[in-house]
């Protein structure tokens, strides 16, 4: 389905206040928007996304919509105060600009034509048109699904239904046991918080090794704005320890940014990202913010 461009430049518009150019980009390659993030600037990059999946006749187009705008239609501002008077503002600028033309949001990233309701969708033929991906073909197309799709699998954990205790994302180990959890099913052979080699007379937890591919995953989870600034220099040293690794040829630095902290993610990532040669050996290295 064509997304008009009055549509995407609200959606657009609000989902640019909502995180950095590293974290949307994120969000919108896990809904699956298809291509590279447009090179625009951050307050016109998201609705020329939004209207490129709309014209492009192999994406669902209503499902990407509903993905990128999930979270924030769901998960209002905890306190009261102009954080979450300005929620609602930008929540009914979208759901008016969603009626304009002629549809519905749903919980739970559901959008669809007025007068429909979800229970009246048809799941097969749905998968006819838009199949289920197939299974990734290697672990590096695994792990960019399954890290892209991060924040979405926390969502319905975080909203439960029918009274049930939510569950809360609000340490690295939280956010490391739902990655684990995640892993599992693909990879058999999962072992965290295995010891680095010494590295300036210290060592460290890795946490996660993948020995069967030589990759280690590395979550960092960005507590306030102090240690979003020390976050490069960690990972500077983690490198250095895993350089020294004999089974690790690979690092994953996944970097989760919930309350989007850090003033520069995109140079985080040009920073760190690429293959890393010294005398002690050769790693390449993948940096994700989300």
């Amino acid at each position: 389905m064509r997304l008009s461009r009055s549509l995407c430049a609200v959606v657009g518009d609000v989902l640019s206040t909502t995180g950095s150019h590293a974290m949307l980009d994120v969000l919108f390659q896990g809904a699956g928007a298809p291509g590279d993030p447009p090179d625009l600037s951050h307050g016109s990059k998201w609705k020329e996304w939004l209207f490129r999946t709309g014209v492009d006749p192999n994406v669902d187009s209503l499902s990407v919509l509903g993905s990128v705008l999930e979270e924030f239609m769901d998960l209002s501002p905890k306190e009261d105060g102009q954080e979450l008077n300005e929620w609602r503002e930008n929540r009914a600028r979208v759901e008016a600009a969603l009626e304009e033309n002629g549809l519905r949001y749903f919980r739970f990233g559901r959008i669809l034509p007025e007068g429909q309701q979800p229970e009246q969708c048809e799941p097969q033929g749905r998968s006819q048109k838009f199949p289920h991906p197939m299974k990734p073909d290697s672990v590096q197309d695994l792990l960019m699904v399954l890290l892209r799709g991060l924040r979405r699998a926390m969502h319905p954990l975080t909203h439960r239904r029918k009274g049930a205790q939510p569950l809360s994302f609000s340490s690295e180990y939280d956010v490391q046991d739902l990655l684990h959890c995640m892993l599992r099913p693909w990879i058999s052979d999962i072992r965290p918080e295995e010891f680095t080699p010494s590295y300036a007379g210290s060592s460290t937890r890795m946490d996660f090794l993948l020995p069967a591919h030589s990759l280690v995953i590395e979550l960092k989870f960005v507590r306030d704005r102090a240690h979003g600034k020390r976050i490069g220099d960690e990972l500077i040293v983690d490198i250095e320890h895993y350089r020294r690794h004999p089974a690790c040829n690979s690092l994953w630095c996944v970097v989760y940014d919930p309350e989007s902290l850090l003033t520069n993610a995109e140079g985080l990532r040009t920073d760190l990202e690429g293959i890393r040669r010294t005398k002690d050996g050769e790693l390449m290295v993948k940096v994700l913010v989300m």
